[in-house]
């Protein structure tokens, strides 16, 4: 899909290079965007594109390839199994988090905390802490 983004991008009148996009890909590697379109977006504009005259064009390019990505990818967060999200949780939470989900009513509600949440949740959200979204707080606090 990239690959076919980097071309596009010529076609389209963004006079990118092969190292620019390798820049892009070394910053994915690198984690700098990492599970949102917002970050991806703009992670690929500040990559590829050296003059703001060639945004629109940009914009319009990026549209196109990514349209419903962001859609697609809510779905598949909303549908990863369970126990997916338990050995996660095992692996990488301390036992101080762990307890927390405890005291918050373990990960069966938890999770149907989620699942309703995912489901009310109409539009993007950025800030509170109830809505799914980003620049929000956790009820873990701020994690590294």
């Amino acid at each position: 899909m990239l690959i076919g983004f980097f071309f596009e991008l010529r076609k389209g009148g963004v006079p990118v290079t092969i190292t620019e996009f390798l820049t892009l890909l070394e910053g994915l590697r690198a984690g700098v965007a990492r599970t949102c379109a917002e970050e991806f977006y703009f992670l690929a504009r500040t990559t590829l594109v050296k003059d703001e005259r060639h945004y629109d064009r940009f914009d319009r390019v990026f549209a196109e390839i990514f349209n419903g990505a962001q859609k697609v990818f809510e779905e598949i967060a909303a549908n990863v199994p369970e126990e997916w999200l338990r050995a996660l949780a095992a692996s990488t939470l301390t036992e101080e988090e762990k307890k927390k989900v405890e005291a918050l009513g373990g990960w069966e509600k938890l999770l149907e905390t989620l699942r309703a949440r995912l489901q009310e949740q109409k539009e993007r959200h950025e800030g509170g802490n109830k809505w799914i979204g980003t620049r929000g707080t956790s009820p873990y606090g701020a994690r590294p």
